[in-house]
């Protein structure tokens, strides 16, 4: 796995994991929301990043989530 973010590729690419810096710059970049945004969708329907996107869309519907 590479530190440069651009070509930064999560582990499990079904899961958003908090707890690493990288990876929440590299969804919040794929879902287009801040890190607030991306935490508060994660700490409301866990760490599915299916989930994550469905809270995203009914929370912002004009962004463009991925």
């Amino acid at each position: 796995m590479s530190n440069d973010p651009k070509h930064f590729r999560p582990l499990d690419p079904g899961r958003v994991n908090m707890m690493d810096a990288l990876e929440v710059q590299y969804w919040c970049t794929e879902l287009n929301c801040t890190q607030s945004e991306l935490q508060e969708a994660v700490a409301n329907t866990g760490d599915h990043i299916s989930a994550v996107r469905a809270r995203l869309e009914a929370l912002y519907p004009d962004k463009r989530h991925g």
